[in-house]
């Protein structure tokens, strides 16, 4: 698809719900609904050094821009490419000397933007940025006092001689950001590495069982011509057949929580009361706050529930201060205490699953750590929708650390489930697919030579071993 074309989607007035988009013929899963740009784009302050500036590729030896020593770059490729967008910014921070958050980084590139195009970036775009909602009116009172520091350090910022803005639309800016910008991942899809903000995307009203999700594909800039580069760009792909005429949805939050839980974060962060089906009808919240089929008395469910509560925080604190030693010590007690008593779709209890299995990888202790990952994604394929793209990339994770572990009929059975999910989420042309793919290449040799002997698989295997890594290194798949 062409990057910008908007026949796939048209704009409708949704009354209560507002604007939204809507199907405008039959899609089938895995389309891609239309593709987009970003209007400005920032990396976070915390990776700045980190991550390229312009293709938000995660990598070492970056180039750093001769001119604010901040911004950096894969190769001159890169730089160039984000020259337009970098260029009022440079001049910016060499007069402040130290780059601002990324709030008001961004906020300076939108309207930057907005002076270069009045708004409307391109034909396809539907709506311009400052018609975006931004919800300024009901911030609270904590959401306030930020607002005035960024908008303080916004005028610092904001260099000299240009256009000046009432403290009220800059405010607006703000808003519309808080409101309505995309997290943007790195190209492995484990990190999240900036914010941006799509206006067309924008548009697309939330659902916690949406038809649609949305991907960020990082582009390609490595062809020798600049006419064969592709761009950044965000992708609404269909998850299922929507119909001409319905709505498209995707979800603001991660389904993973119960619908009293995910309608407040909606109320906190977006300022809307969710009424879809799965929040009315509380779908699913059973399974997640299911206890174990031994039936347990409510007095040892709540017992379990609070110890499960303060352990999942002490499992963090460690995590952090990385002491994955204590971490695995606490998961393993804590899922010991859950046992016979909360079932395993209960949230709980995959949370500590979850940590259990990817720190467990980390530290190469694979046998174990596929033992939870497995527990783990039943519980998920219990409760997401089949093509979840978290759910995906769990199952991905779960396969991989199968095959290190030496289980290859399981791991490559959970490598294939997981490139079916990815090629509706992601396409096949993404990295995280494409990377995939290979690996699905060489489970099937491995599992091909397992089946003939097993015996020499496994001679083979040992040796290679002790030689060397193996191909993939989990750390590749893990977020830490």
């Amino acid at each position: 698809m062409t990057v910008g074309n908007m026949e796939s989607a048209v704009l409708f007035d949704g009354e209560k719900k507002g604007r939204g988009l809507k199907a405008n013929k039959e899609l089938s899963a895995g389309e891609v609904v239309f593709a987009e740009p970003s209007y400005a784009a920032v990396v976070f302050d915390s990776l700045a050094s980190q991550v390229c500036h312009s293709c938000f590729r995660r990598q070492a030896k970056l180039h750093r821009c001769a001119q604010c020593k901040f911004a950096h770059y894969c190769d001159r490729t890169c730089q160039t490419a984000c020259w337009d967008e970098h260029k009022q910014e440079c001049g910016a921070i060499k007069k402040i000397i130290k780059a601002p958050s990324e709030n008001v980084r961004l906020a300076a590139r939108v309207l930057w933007r907005i002076h270069k195009d009045a708004g409307i970036a391109s034909d396809s775009q539907l709506v311009s940025v400052d018609e975006l909602e931004d919800h300024v009116t009901d911030l609270s009172e904590e959401d306030l006092k930020q607002l005035k520091t960024d908008v303080h350090n916004f005028l610092e910022y904001w260099s000299y001689g240009r256009k000046q803005h009432s403290t009220d639309y800059i405010s607006q800016i703000f808003g519309i950001i808080k409101c309505n910008a995309f997290t943007m991942s790195d190209q492995r899809g484990l990190q999240a590495v900036g914010v941006g903000l799509f206006p067309n995307l924008c548009l697309v009203n939330h659902d916690c069982w949406p038809n649609c999700t949305v991907i960020l594909n990082h582009g390609n800039q490595s062809a020798v011509s600049s006419s064969l580069h592709s761009q950044r760009r965000i992708e609404l792909r269909a998850l299922g057949k929507i119909r001409a005429g319905e709505e498209l949805t995707v979800s603001y939050v991660d389904f993973l929580n119960l619908s009293a839980e995910r309608q407040m974060q909606l109320r906190e962060r977006y300022y809307f009361e969710c009424t879809c089906e799965h929040c009315s009808k509380h779908i699913k919240d059973d399974l997640m706050m299911a206890v174990a089929e031994s039936k347990p008395s409510a007095d040892k469910v709540k017992e379990v529930n609070a110890y499960s509560k303060e352990c999942l925080e002490k499992i963090e604190k460690s995590r952090v201060e990385g002491n994955y030693n204590e971490v695995v010590k606490l998961c393993r007690e804590c899922l010991e205490k859950q046992e016979n008593v909360l079932a395993d779709t209960h949230l709980h209890k995959l949370r500590v699953l979850s940590v259990a299995s990817e720190v467990l990888s980390y530290v190469h202790s694979f046998t174990e750590a596929a033992d939870y990952a497995r527990r783990m994604v039943e519980g998920y394929m219990k409760l997401y929708h089949p093509n979840n793209a978290q759910l995906g990339m769990a199952i991905m994770r779960t396969g991989v650390t199968h095959w290190h572990a030496g289980q290859i009929e399981a791991g490559h059975a959970m490598i294939c489930k997981a490139y079916g999910i990815l090629l509706v989420t992601h396409g096949p042309n993404h990295s995280i697919t494409r990377d995939l793919e290979s690996i699905r290449m060489q489970t099937e040799m491995e599992l091909k030579l397992f089946e003939q002997n097993e015996q020499v698989y496994h001679s083979m295997r040992d040796a290679a071993l002790k030689k060397q890594p193996l191909v993939v290194s989990s750390k590749k798949w893990i977020s830490h």
